[in-house]
């Protein structure tokens, strides 16, 4: 979303089957529309990834807009198999969020969704409920 504010479409990738097991090499149209959304966050993205990126919170390693198994994850801590979700209205009650977010639990993830607002408005409360999910075993 950049500074204008319009939010993707749920089409952008999320929710999508997985075409591939894991191991398989991602489809070169998903590779290059990760790295577009890297290139042009959301605000609330761009928010995250500031108080994210640098091994800033604690010693974990974040990666955004990974191209996983055919979907992109907007923020992801391999080492814990975290997953960290930035959703937009779009994403309320979504049964292709629903579909997608068993196929990653399966993998071994665990999910964080938050709300663009609360990222935006209330970054700490978010930081710290974030930390408090990495502490978890």
């Amino acid at each position: 979303m950049g500074e204008g504010g319009a939010e993707r479409s749920s089409a952008t990738g999320e929710g999508v089957a997985p075409q591939a097991p894991s191991h398989r090499p991602v489809a070169k149209r998903i590779r290059n529309f990760a790295k577009k959304m890297r290139r042009e966050p959301t605000d609330a993205e761009l928010a995250m990834w500031r108080l994210l990126r640098d091994q800033r919170l604690e010693r974990f390693k974040f990666r955004r807009q990974v191209p996983f198994q055919g979907f992109i994850l907007d923020f992801v801590c391999f080492e814990k198999r975290f997953i960290i979700e930035i959703d937009g209205s779009q994403h309320a009650s979504s049964a292709r969020d629903e579909a997608r977010e068993a196929i990653l639990v399966a993998e071994g993830f665990r999910i964080a969704r938050y709300w663009n607002n609360d990222v935006l408005q209330q970054p700490s409360a978010v930081l710290e409920d974030i930390f408090a999910k990495l502490a978890e075993p």
